[in-house]
């Protein structure tokens, strides 16, 4: 990442704090509608291959803001790497998941994003081995729109840990004039969180037959 100006520095290290402070304003004022597959924290969702019930949460991009309420609906103690990009955008997300316990691997798994990608996913590979669950929005950091790039799919395969489609479907937001669309719930909406059951894919599937099943089962709900 190129060095910060001054005015970021600023901004960095003010905004997340407010961010996060507004978020949890927010939410006491919205209603929660979690719709979470029960295979998702149950035994069924166990890894024939390793054995564990982590998993990869697959998000889009705008509607990421409001994720960590859904991911703390699961795990109390958070154990999550999010893939965040290398920009300025990207170093506000890691600062503002931070606040929510969450960790972070820096960098693009997309082959247009960031340079690295080979290390992002060797290190997503390590922590989910490990047991951690993995945050990953398949169309960042620069789209395009609701795209399904190669890495939740290499992650996939090369480690056997079950995906899980996760969306956000506020009932009144602010939608911003960007390319992912980027949704923020208005106050005393009603939000549903939907949270599909973890599937796997075979390591010998091909590479865009795995992500029309990703693509599909993200567009289901």
């Amino acid at each position: 990442m190129k060095p910060l100006s001054w005015k970021q520095k600023i901004i960095l290290k003010i905004f997340p704090y407010i961010a996060w402070v507004i978020l949890k304003m927010l939410a006491w004022t919205c209603k929660h509608r979690f719709h979470i597959s029960p295979e998702l924290i149950s035994p069924e969702s166990i890894s024939p291959e390793i054995g564990r019930a982590n998993f990869i949460a697959c998000f889009w991009h705008g509607e990421f803001l409001m994720m960590p309420f859904a991911y703390l609906k699961i795990r109390k103690q958070p154990k999550i790497c999010v893939i965040s990009s290398r920009h300025f955008d990207g170093e506000l997300m890691v600062k503002l998941y931070g606040y929510f316990g969450f960790h972070t691997i820096r960098g693009s798994t997309n082959k247009g994003g960031d340079k690295g990608g080979a290390r992002v996913l060797a290190e997503s590979f390590r922590h989910l081995r490990a047991g951690w669950d993995m945050g990953i929005t398949p169309d960042g950091p620069k789209g395009p729109y609701h795209h399904i790039a190669d890495g939740v799919v290499a992650m996939a395969q090369k480690t056997g840990v079950g995906i899980s489609a996760w969306r956000c479907f506020p009932s009144r937001y602010y939608e911003l004039n960007t390319w992912d669309k980027f949704r923020i719930p208005k106050p005393f909406s009603c939000i549903d969180y939907h949270l599909s059951e973890p599937f796997f894919i075979p390591k010998d599937m091909d590479i865009e037959a795995a992500k029309k099943l990703v693509y599909e089962q993200m567009e289901r709900f």
